[in-house]
Parts: structure tokens; C-alpha cells; sequence
């Protein structure tokens, strides 16, 4: 396992990292949910991410009570705030009343004094940005945060946030939460150089693009009985990565990975990995074989020549 720093922060963090969406008391029980947290725990992880909305609380319990047996300084524990979580005007965005009322349930839910880092989970266009940053860093003065990040948030949205902190002397974000992988790239043109200019890490979520890219999807047959794919509950954002030609093109970067001994899954975190402003891939698993093969991806150093290749087939 390999170890980076998040940020500008003296944090380092595991660069393959283990979050708990579309599954942890969704599609995998409470039981083995835990086997797959002490696997990755065992292989080196050190970054366990959640979130409020997850199944409305529930991974949140799952994820922290496995946790909890382990010395609290041995790992990195996240989760996030914007989602509804009731019916009531005052149950989602980025108020000050719904952020401070949201971070003490998700403390109670993990039963965790404090998260490591805690993120917004969307830019919340009806809070103002001020409001939002001031309530964070009151959290952060108190001790039951200790990094601010964000998710998902466009360029100009992180580098309002910089100049709100530094107007207001408050502590600046340190680390975005985006989608990244190698059939959605949108990041790389601004967020990057934005991010690397002003000491923020990329944790990026669907590295495998939800699956696509294990191989498990090939063109023209049928998709895997009990795959993603086949459920209605978890497979809403699959659509675009289904397709021939998507399909053809992770034919092709199979053919790569059996090349240099790789699974696809390995190749393609390996991939995400070479930026050095991505600071971790946030995986997710249903079973421990995957946190197995996947973590191997965390040593992995792609040569240009390889990159290149790779880039020529996604630009083809």
C-alpha cells in the first residue's frame, strides 16, 4: 500500500481507498459489509469513506461500528453532508442549521467523537457559500472535524470557497470528492490545475466506472446475472457505459492488462493513480476477493509508453 499526502496537510492517506455507496446496508448485509472493512483494514487501507444519505444513516452505523474495534489513530474515517434526510424545508442543502444538525447525527451514527474529514456533498446554490464555510470551521475549531472537502463542485465553486476562507480567515478546504475514471474525464482541464495551484488532493469515486471497467460487461451478451447492471435499485448512471462502443474500447484495454499481467480493475486504478494530485481511488466491494485484487493496483506504476496506449484507445 502506498501512502499520500491529502492536501497541504500533513494527513496521508491510503491511495486506494474503501467507500460504502450502492452497498453497505443496501446490497450487502451488516455482516459481511464488516468482513470486506477488516480485509481492507488488514491489506493496508487506511480511508473509509460514507456518508449521511447512504441508505438515510444506515451505512453510516455499519461503517462505524466496524471501525470502532480498531485504534482510532490507525485510520482516516469521512463522511458527508447536503442530501435531504427528511420531509422538512430545513432537511437538506448546506444551511448552517442543517450542516450543524447533520454532522452531530452522523457522530452519533458512527458513534465517533469526531470524522476526519467531512465533505459537501453537492455546491448548494440556495445557502450562501460564507454561511456554509463559517459553520464548517466553527466544527473544525471544536474538534469534530478535522479537514473540510467538498464533492463534486465545479472550479469556480472551489475557488470561491478559497477566496471566502482567506476574506474571513477560515480554514480552506483541502480535498474534492469527484467522479474519475477513464470514460469521464471532465476534471482534468480545470479542477486539477486549480486544485494542485491551491494544495487540494482529488479522492476520486467510480474509478471502475461502477464495474465497467472489470470486464465483467462484454458487447453483445448479456449482462452477468446479479450484476450492477441487472438491478434497478443501483444500475441509474450505468447507461453511457454500457454501450458498443464503450464495451469495444474496454476490449481493447483488457487485452493491455493480460499483457502486463494486470486485471483490467488493477490497470484502471493504476491509471487513475498516475496523477499526482489524486490522492486516493475510493473503491467500492461486495466481497473481500475484490478488496483483494484491488488493492495490488496501489503499487502499480504505469509507464508513458503504457499511457499512451491507453490514451489512444479511449481518444480513438
Amino acid at each position: 500500500m502506498q501512502y499520500n499526502r491529502l492536501g497541504r496537510t500533513g494527513l496521508k492517506v491510503s491511495n486506494i481507498s474503501l467507500g460504502s455507496w450502492l452497498t453497505y446496508a443496501n446490497s450487502v448485509e451488516q455482516e459481511k459489509a464488516t468482513t470486506i472493512i477488516d480485509k481492507a483494514y488488514e491489506l493496508g487501507v487506511n480511508f473509509f469513506d460514507t456518508a449521511n444519505v447512504y441508505v438515510t444513516g444506515e451505512a453510516e452505523k455499519i461503517v462505524g461500528a466496524a471501525l470502532n474495534k480498531y485504534p482510532r489513530e490507525s485510520y482516516v474515517l469521512a463522511t458527508k453532508v447536503y442530501f435531504p434526510m427528511g420531509e422538512g424545508p430545513n432537511d437538506k442543502g448546506l444551511s448552517r442549521k442543517h450542516v450543524f444538525e447533520q454532522l452531530h447525527a452522523s457522530l452519533k451514527r458512527l458513534n465517533h467523537d469526531y470524522v476526519d474529514i467531512y465533505y459537501c456533498h453537492r455546491h448548494d446554490p440556495e445557502s450562501p457559500m460564507d454561511e456554509t464555510l463559517r459553520t464548517i470551521d466553527d466544527m473544525l475549531r471544536q474538534g469534530k472535524i478535522l479537514y473540510a472537502g467538498v464533492s463534486e463542485w465545479t472550479a469556480a465553486q472551489i475557488q470561491e470557497a478559497m477566496q471566502i476562507a482567506d476574506k474571513y480567515l477560515l480554514d480552506r478546504i483541502v480535498v474534492n470528492q469527484p467522479m474519475y475514471h477513464m470514460f469521464h474525464r471532465n476534471i482534468e482541464s480545470e479542477i486539477i490545475p486549480l486544485s494542485e495551484r491551491n494544495g487540494v488532493s482529488q479522492v476520486v469515486f467510480s474509478p471502475l466506472a461502477q464495474g465497467v471497467l472489470t470486464g465483467k460487461y462484454k458487447k453483445g451478451q448479456a449482462h452477468p446475472a446479479g450484476s450492477r447492471a441487472t438491478d434497478p435499485s443501483s444500475n441509474m448512471w450505468m447507461g453511457p457505459y454500457l454501450t458498443d462502443e464503450v464495451l469495444g474500447k474496454v476490449e481493447q484495454l483488457e487485452g493491455i492488462a493480460k499483457e502486463l499481467g494486470y486485471s483490467l480493475s488493477q490497470l484502471a486504478l493504476a491509471w487513475v493513480l498516475r496523477i499526482p494530485n489524486v490522492a486516493s481511488a475510493l473503491i467500492g466491494a461486495s466481497r473481500p476477493e475484490q478488496i483483494e485484487e484491488n488493492v495490488k493496483a496501489a503499487d502499480i506504476k504505469l509507464d508513458q509508453e503504457t499511457i499512451d496506449r491507453i490514451e489512444a484507445i479511449l481518444t480513438a
